[in-house]
């Protein structure tokens, strides 16, 4: 069964979304634990994670959406080069 590409870039994209709100909440977590013990409570250690979190979801997202462009740019392109030539 063929897919669409406009399929796969949905499937990746919801991938990223889910990824994103998946590591923004453990690093909430893990940051209000080292906030908790280590820090006596202050904000700066959660905040500190969510980005970590986010940043992290980013950097997977970027290199699945880009293995997927990547991935639909290879194209043969020696029969334009002797159909140019045969001109």
């Amino acid at each position: 069964m063929a897919t669409w590409v406009e399929d796969e870039i949905g499937r990746k994209w919801d991938r990223c979304f889910t990824d994103a709100i998946f590591k923004f909440g453990g690093g909430i977590l893990l940051g209000g634990v080292f906030s908790l013990f280590f820090f006596k409570r202050r904000k700066w250690p959660i905040i500190t994670g969510a980005g970590f979190g986010l940043g992290m979801a980013y950097a997977n997202c970027q290199e699945d959406l880009n293995s997927a462009i990547r991935q639909q740019q290879k194209r043969d392109c020696t029969k334009v080069d002797e159909g140019i030539k045969n001109s």
